[in-house]
């Protein structure tokens, strides 16, 4: 028998009424400000009722106003979030960034489906986005994200933020089929080519008695736009007796200003996505369910390159050599434009038990396993175009490494459901094993088995938790949660090896910390109309065994690794007022951030090496003070129009830190790289008849940067960070009751813009769904 679990989550009280006027929930949602209620046979793993600012967003919302090609899409509007997403499937460099944290800090945020973690806490980085690929956009029914670590039931990674998407588990018999096709017209330097792609999907479940299932698959096959491109500083050497003299190298300024050529493309990915899901549940009692979650997904990419350099005599593609542009000399390497062939499979498990009496006691036992079955990626070292047919190179093999996690929860409620206090408590322990073996392929990099060892890297870390928080409703206005967390951490048996018997191979010792974070809530209902609340929470982001165990380059003999670093320490603070308004709701949120020990790569002397040394390394402190301001409503000024939006300020910067970029005190006072000052999204949704629905979104972010010391001032160039404006249109129709067409443009007024690598620019969307 169906056991109904009532959830209360602190989110958008317009966004409730958002999915009541679509009729896009058949989930009971019951309007309070500050609080919502909402009843649901799956609910999201978000703590229960903490007064802090949350937001969420239904799956008919994300399907009629999102060009959603990607799960990450649905937090395209969220406020002060972004996911750094270059291009459709883009499975490997989608960070989260959030309020305090830029894009080159993924282990800064949290990111969960079905309260199983995505988060891949196996590094930090561009290359350990989370694993978005497991979670298909058609699967969700809501996600919901809890900003800054003010819940006692998560790690310090929840520092940024918490994402939980929750997907779909049918109460009846349900299918549906979507085809959608993909087109961006692409105009960059020498490069003008259109980039197409198709995803299909289909996905069908069921309830019959005790037993319900759902079963999802999806195949995304995309081409994205260029992504790095081989460049040279301007050469005052004369050209080799041997160079080539050729035409085609674009003149331009790096980010720092100082003049470059652009030599060609490399890193266009074709790449085909594979996803499939299957979920069970089974009511073992009317109070006691089990469910179970195996997810796959696997991708196949290639990476080709293309050169603008053309030999001035005959007119051929020139790819390698010394050359000659303007009467100044210059060298190609092999790997200037190189090419690579990357395979992947990851499996996904999860397993839990959890009772839901409404009495005094309830529990939860979940475990979850993510394995890399197969991870290679395969590069040339061969110069063009010979590598097209073979050749030297590289392979690097991940296959063994992954994560496995434990949680054993309860919830306490001495006085009864209704009653003053609500008692959370929980075990959690997460474990994460590392391997990074590379190898030299003498033969054909395509398909020879792996050679002699270039280098290996690995290591393992374990957190293990305890938490207890307590919800007291002092009285009806007032509302308190205090929480503490205590962690356990260990790192061991990290690596470094060359060859069998090289003295840079390199074993580190075990280490073990224990860290306390206390977290506190206060909420105080002003009027009918009007919420203030203030939260305060410590977060401990441990460092990942790849910062700890897993550089693979050496500085003059050094190895690049500090298996010392220390966890990032934050205090996190922020004041919230809430004031419900005729069509909406209004929150206005001062927040704040202090950060010591943070975790960046930059230079310091090594007075062993005699040199400058760069690594992972912790910044003494980093603060950041800001405020968000946010809006969402329904029939706003006219019947049919919602509207929602956000402009937030951060002001992020360096107080104190012992290295440097290039000079000692460089980074002293400046900015947080990928932390923008200004940022704002806006979204207008009219629905113009049954059938019709019209979006039109804007996302803004003001001028950010890359480096330390600030000194990438030129945002719009290759690895710059530039500001950016861009707007997105969605047009849905119903054609039928069971069928629906929909068209979008991303990136609509064709915004030119830059996170390291160059954004998609405008690109088209087209889907047709049929649901039974």
């Amino acid at each position: 028998m169906a056991t109904r679990l009532k959830i209360a989550l602190a989110v958008s009280v317009a966004a409730a009424n958002i999915a009541c006027a679509h009729a896009q929930s058949n989930d009971a949602q019951v309007k309070s400000l500050g609080t919502i209620t909402v009843t649901s046979l799956q609910p999201s793993s978000l703590p229960s009722q903490i007064p802090t600012t949350m937001e969420g967003i239904t799956g008919k919302q994300i399907e009629a106003t999102i060009n959603a090609t990607d799960s990450e899409d649905a937090l395209k509007y969220f406020p002060s979030l972004l996911v750094r997403k270059r291009y459709i499937g883009d499975y490997n460099h989608a960070v989260l960034s959030s309020r305090a944290s830029g894009t080159g800090n993924s282990a800064r945020s949290a990111v969960y489906a079905d309260g199983i973690l995505l988060s891949n806490y196996l590094g930090n980085g561009a290359t350990y986005a989370p694993r978005w690929g497991l979670v298909t956009p058609e699967e969700i029914d809501r996600a919901d994200v809890l900003y800054g670590p003010f819940s006692a039931a998560y790690p310090g990674n929840s520092v940024g933020a918490v994402v939980d998407y929750v997907t779909r588990m049918p109460k009846q018999f349900e299918a549906h089929v979507k085809a959608g096709y993909l087109s961006q017209p692409f105009r960059l330097y020498n490069t003008g080519t259109t980039y197409n792609g198709y995803q299909t999907s289909a996905s069908v479940g069921d309830r019959s008695g005790d037993w319900s299932w759902w079963l999802n698959v999806n195949r995304t096959d995309s081409h994205g736009q260029p992504l790095t491109f081989p460049t040279r500083a301007i050469s005052t050497a004369a050209p080799a007796a041997n160079a080539v003299a050729v035409t085609g190298a674009v003149p331009g300024l790096d980010r720092s200003g100082a003049p470059w050529l652009i030599l060609g493309t490399a890193t266009e990915y074709h790449t085909v996505q594979d996803h499939a899901k299957v979920k069970l549940a089974y009511d073992i009692s009317p109070t006691i369910r089990a469910s179970y979650t195996l997810g796959y997904w696997q991708n196949t990419s290639e990476g080709r390159p293309d050169s603008y350099l053309r030999n001035a005599a005959s007119g051929a593609a020139v790819t390698s050599g010394p050359i000659s542009i303007n009467g100044q000399g210059y060298a190609l390497t092999p790997t200037d434009f190189n090419l690579s062939n990357e395979a992947i499979e990851h499996v996904m498990h999860g397993l839990s038990v959890k009772s839901n009496t409404k009495g005094i006691w309830d529990w939860e036992a979940a475990a979850s396993l993510y394995s890399y079955q197969k991870d290679q990626l395969r590069a040339a070292t061969t110069a063009l175009p010979g590598a097209l047919a073979g050749g030297a190179g590289t392979l690097q093999d991940q296959d063994g490494t992954g994560w496995h996690t434990l949680a054993l929860k309860g919830i306490w409620r001495p006085d009864g459901i209704q009653g003053a206090h609500v008692v959370d408590v929980g075990f959690q322990q997460e474990n994460y094993r590392l391997h990074i073996l590379k190898s030299t392929i003498a033969g054909d990099w395509r398909s020879d088995a792996a050679g002699s060892l270039n280098n290996e890297v690995g290591g393992k870390a374990q957190l293990r938790s305890l938490y207890a928080q307590d919800r007291w409703t002092l009285t009806p206005q007032w509302q308190a949660v205090l929480g503490l967390r205590a962690e356990n951490w260990r790192a061991s048996d990290g690596y470094t090896r060359f060859s069998a018997t090289s003295a840079a191979n390199t074993r580190y010792a075990a280490r073990s910390d224990n860290f306390l974070s206390p977290k506190a809530a206060l909420s105080y209902r002003w009027s009918d109309d009007t919420v203030l609340k203030a939260s305060i929470g410590r977060a401990v982001r441990m460092p990942t065994v790849s910062e700890l165990y897993g550089a693979t380059a050496t500085s003059n003999a050094q190895y690049v690794n500090d298996p010392n670093l220390k966890p990032e320490k934050s205090w996190t603070s922020e004041l919230t007022a809430e004031k419900e308004l005729a069509s909406g709701l209004l929150r206005a949120t001062f927040f704040t951030e202090n950060v010591r020990d943070a975790l960046y790569a930059q230079t310091t002397f090594d007075t062993t090496a005699n040199s400058n040394i760069s690594r992972v390394q912790n910044i003494a402190r980093m603060q950041t003070h800001g405020v968000e301001l946010a809006f969402s409503g329904v029939d706003v000024a006219l019947r049919g129009l919602d509207l929602s939006g956000s402009v937030t300020y951060a002001d992020s910067r360096i107080r104190e830190n012992a290295g440097f970029v290039r000079v000692a005190g460089d980074t002293i006072g400046k900015y947080q790289p990928r932390v923008p000052v200004w940022r704002a999204t806006a979204l207008a949704s009219y629905r113009i008849d049954p059938k019709w629905t019209a979006t039109l979104g804007a996302r803004y972010s003001g001028n950010q940067f890359s480096t330390l010391n600030n000194e990438d001032t030129n945002g719009f160039a290759y690895q710059g960070a530039s500001k950016y404006f861009t707007t997105d249109l969605r047009v849905r129709y119903q054609l039928a009751r069971q069928w629906s067409a929909a068209f979008g443009i991303d990136n609509l007024n064709n915004y030119k813009y830059w996170n390291f690598h160059p954004y998609p620019q405008r690109s088209y969307s087209a889907e047709l769904k049929f649901d039974l």
